[in-house]
């Protein structure tokens, strides 16, 4: 991965959340959860992030923004994203939020990474979380900051796609055998401001058997 400076980036804040302190729930009202089948679900949490304004620009100054390359019909690509791989020094209250998700769903999701999407150009292809190939079940938990976009979802075999469209401030979780039987993405679409997302996964069993300073090279 290369490092990157903090890129220009397009983002519009909501007036409600000018100048207040980033805060969450921590009971989770209001989840809704959806069945996906074969043992998949997705929580959704709108809104779970009170003073959302001020995370999103705490998380942009200071992430580890970097570039990743990913192998592609046989070819590296660079990623159209920027990505901190694992991120150990996230600002306040991203700790409380990791703590939180780990009480409520029972799991260590102490690992905390995010992605930055600049613009509509900006994507991911299908795909499963890495934490999900050695567990039957697993959780990933996302923190949607900035502009809405389309995340998708769909069997791993292929088939149709679920639709979400994760608004700033809201959780979604990714759980069950979600990580093994779906796939999931974030298309390119025609318009669309900076997005950031902050991810809470448990520790990839090969990133135990790894050194520290390799473990930051590997993302999801």
């Amino acid at each position: 991965m290369a490092a990157v400076p903090v890129p220009d980036t397009v983002f519009q804040p909501t007036l409600l959340d000018v100048g207040a302190e980033p805060s969450i729930d921590a009971d989770l009202a209001g989840v809704r959860r959806r069945f996906l089948g074969a043992g998949a679900w997705v929580d959704w949490v709108p809104g779970w992030v009170h003073g959302a304004d001020a995370l999103f620009e705490a998380v942009m100054a200071r992430a580890p923004w970097a570039t990743h390359e990913r192998s592609m019909y046989d070819a590296m690509v660079l990623e159209p994203r920027l990505t901190t791989g694992r991120w150990d020094d996230p600002p306040t209250p991203v700790p409380a939020m990791a703590a939180v998700l780990s009480a409520r769903y029972g799991l260590d999701l102490g690992v905390v990474s995010a992605n930055l999407y600049r613009g509509a150009a900006d994507s991911v292809a299908w795909h499963g979380d890495r934490v999900g190939r050695d567990r039957a079940t697993t959780v990933v938990a996302i923190v949607s900051l900035g502009s809405a976009r389309r995340f998708l979802l769909r069997p791993a075999g292929g088939g149709p796609s679920v639709r979400f469209t994760p608004g700033h401030g809201d959780l979604l979780v990714l759980g069950g055998t979600c990580q093994r039987t779906f796939q999931h993405c974030v298309p390119k679409q025609a318009r669309a401001g900076a997005r950031i997302s902050v991810m809470f996964r448990e520790l990839a069993r090969d990133e135990r058997r790894r050194p520290h300073a390799a473990r930051r090279k590997a993302t999801r």
